[in-house]
């Protein structure tokens, strides 16, 4: 059970992800979360970083969909200007949004990954719905109230996840 919770790779933000690598691994598509994945939860827009690394990643030839647990007002206007499709009030970590958004994509599992800053809703989610899922580090130190929650237990199973030696990766803020 423990196990649903490893992602299979850590990367400290989005900006490490090797494209490169991915391709070699058959991988087309990239399903990300939205607050504190790409951007802070409360900042309504991409930053022009990020805006450049979309292009670099659709240059890449990969299609990206965000999946989002936020409402939709909030995932519509930061991802319209962007031209990246999404899908909000996701209800991660269940398993409908990310098999919708393969879909949505047209590709199959095997080349999809999931990208997310939460283990108990991205790897978790991700896992279950049997897709490579990269743990990234959250770009703010604040949560929203239910992530908040969230982070207390996440920090439980890495705990357990680190003492049983399934951590292959450090990170200060999630112990």
């Amino acid at each position: 059970m423990l196990r649903q919770f490893m992602p299979d790779e850590f990367i400290e933000s989005v900006y490490e992800l090797d494209v490169v690598k991915l391709k070699e691994e058959g991988i087309k598509g990239i399903i990300t979360d939205l607050d504190n994945t790409l951007v802070e939860w409360d900042r309504p827009e991409a930053t022009p970083e990020l805006l450049e690394w979309f292009k670099k990643v659709r240059d890449s030839g990969f299609k990206i969909t965000i999946v989002s647990n936020n409402n939709e007002r909030r995932v519509r206007l930061f991802s319209e200007p962007t031209g990246i499709g999404f899908i909000h009030s996701a209800k991660k970590p269940s398993r409908k949004a990310f098999v919708k958004a393969c879909k949505e994509m047209g590709l199959q599992r095997e080349e999809v990954v999931v990208l997310g800053d939460q283990v108990l809703t991205d790897v978790f989610g991700g896992n279950r719905a049997r897709f490579k899922t990269i743990l990234v580090v959250p770009v703010a130190s604040t949560d929203g109230f239910f992530t908040k929650i969230n982070r207390r237990v996440e920090r439980r199973v890495l705990k357990r996840l680190k003492k049983r030696g399934l951590i292959q990766w450090e990170d200060s803020n999630r112990e």
